[in-house]
């Protein structure tokens, strides 16, 4: 039983707080896991070449071809990211715009397969968590839980976070900002972020014990995707 987590961050683990909810997520689980980190890799988002068609494989040669077996031998995901403008950071964006390779005539390599989405921003994490279990729905794949947390914008390090009024110290913490570690966010020093991933990895972990039946599931997400498209008619 083999879980894929992704960090999506392009920060340094020790300072990355996808990586930290991620990884809290996997060991919380109790089964194999692997984590790869995003960060510094070269993966280009879908080019729509189609190249792909005939045999779900993706042609596009960068360093998402390595991680495309894990993503397939994976019986489950947990999926990170940080808020950038109320989305996905590009490089996680691009790296699940990719997985359109495993569409096509009804190519079913991850229905029915269980993720949960991470999220961590400068304000909140909610808009990437969101946006990643709309690429889980995509692919037929059940969302079980979403981790939303508030991480250390960029402002804070940047130099001018005490002086700049449109940067997010200023915003939280109003005009005259001081900027030390005691106000800088960190997912660690959150305990209900923290308590939730632990219990959406063991949500996890007690779904893919419990031998979920991956039809049932890839019913349930068909379902579910047909009413989403209904509604938007």
């Amino acid at each position: 039983m083999l879980i894929l987590g992704i960090s999506g961050s392009p920060r340094k683990e020790n300072k990355s707080g996808v990586n930290k909810l991620v990884n809290t997520v996997l060991e919380s689980t109790g089964l194999d896991y692997e984590m790869v980190s995003l960060r510094k890799k070269n993966i280009a988002g879908c080019i729509a070449c189609l190249g792909c068609v005939k045999d779900n494989v993706c042609k596009v040669e960068d360093d998402l071809q390595p991680i495309r077996e894990k993503i397939v031998a994976a019986d489950a995901y947990v999926i990170g990211a940080p808020n950038y403008y109320s989305t996905l950071n590009a490089a996680t964006h691009a790296f699940l715009e990719r997985w359109f390779q495993f569409r096509h005539q009804e190519g079913d390599l991850l229905w029915g397969k269980l993720g949960v989405a991470v999220g961590v921003g400068g304000t909140t994490g909610q808009f990437p968590a969101d946006d990643i279990e709309q690429f889980f729905l995509y692919n037929f794949i059940e969302t079980v839980a979403k981790v939303s947390g508030q991480g250390a914008a960029s402002c804070y390090s940047c130099g001018h976070g005490e002086t700049c009024k449109v940067g997010i110290p200023h915003f939280l913490h109003g005009e005259g900002v001081k900027i030390s570690e005691e106000i800088i966010p960190d997912v660690t020093k959150q305990p209900e972020v923290m308590q939730a991933a632990v219990e959406a990895g063991k949500k996890l972990g007690e779904r893919l014990r419990d031998g979920h039946d991956r039809a049932q599931v890839t019913q349930k997400m068909q379902a579910i995707m047909m009413e989403k498209f209904e509604g938007a008619v």
